[in-house]
């Protein structure tokens, strides 16, 4: 015992731990983070109701072509945020920051691949949105997600970055992507990123755009019709902004624009939606076997 009548303290044998460096294959990750601290985010979301974008993808299956739904919204994100400049803009500089709205829609999609062996997320730009059709759309989507990051020469400038030393990786990554002039074409105008192919319904995201759309899984959920209780394929469609550049009704005004575009995807061709936007018809199959 000891002289206060206690027993003396144990000592547990220390834990097993692992530490190591950070891989060099993450680098451009922690660059682009360190960037961001600046972002005033503000977080919206809503509920999209999928049933016009389901029917024309299965129909779409049926013939032979496949659309992943980050397509869909690409395109109508595209077409959305031309028709609001505002929000179509990025902010520069520290003492004197300044405003630049660009004339074309870029969108980033981000893309979990693995390079070196590690796993990482890499992002796509995809330029002119506001003109793209579905199936350029999905060309590109397509070019990204099935080529091999280690060879593809989109990916070079990563690739070159993880090769440098940690100090001039990071000096060379700033200089390339905080110029306005080169905003576009290094992180787009908008972002898209998507978990919707595991059980995530909704995630707020901040893509280093003043728009950053988050995409989560599309379920079967309960809804109200005609005062009548009915399920819909029901997407939670989240929109990060940047309160430095937009306010939140025009941010809200964004997401609202979005989703009407979602749910009257094809209306004009083919009347598949009605005036209250339920989504009747919606194949069983067409939230099975296709990807997100």
């Amino acid at each position: 015992m000891s002289p206060r009548g206690r027993a003396p303290a144990t000592t547990s044998p220390a834990a097993a731990v692992d530490v190591r460096l950070i891989r060099r294959e993450r680098r451009h990750t922690l660059y682009f983070l360190g960037d961001l601290r600046r972002f005033s985010a503000v977080h919206l979301d809503t509920e999209v109701d999928m049933g016009a974008v389901l029917r024309h993808r299965a129909t779409a299956a049926h013939a032979g072509r496949r659309y992943s739904v980050v397509s869909y919204v690409l395109h109508a994100g595209g077409r959305t945020l031309a028709a609001h400049p505002e929000a179509n803009a990025a902010i520069g500089g520290r003492l004197r920051q300044k405003i630049a709205r660009f004339t074309s829609v870029s969108g980033k999609l981000t893309l979990d691949r693995t390079l070196s062996g590690q796993r990482v997320v890499l992002a796509a730009v995809l330029p002119g949105l506001e003109q793209a059709t579905l199936d350029e759309i999905q060309a590109v989507v397509d070019q990204y997600r099935d080529g091999d990051p280690e060879t593809m020469p989109q990916f070079a400038g990563t690739r070159a970055l993880h090769r440098l030393p940690a100090p001039v990786a990071r000096a060379a990554y700033r200089r390339a992507s905080s110029p306005l002039a080169r905003r576009a074409a290094v992180r787009g105008t908008f972002s898209v990123t998507s978990l919707g192919h595991r059980p995530v319904d909704g995630f707020h995201s901040v893509g280093g755009t003043t728009i950053t759309l988050g995409v989560g899984q599309i379920a079967e959920r309960p809804v109200v019709r005609g005062g009548a209780v009915t399920t819909a394929p029901l997407l939670r469609l989240s929109l990060t902004f940047d309160h430095r550049v937009i306010d939140g009704a025009e941010a809200a005004d964004v997401l609202a624009d979005l989703r009407t575009a979602l749910e009257t995807f094809g209306a004009a061709e083919d009347g598949d939606t009605d005036a209250t936007g339920a989504s009747n018809g919606v194949p069983d199959d067409a939230l099975e076997g296709l990807p997100r």
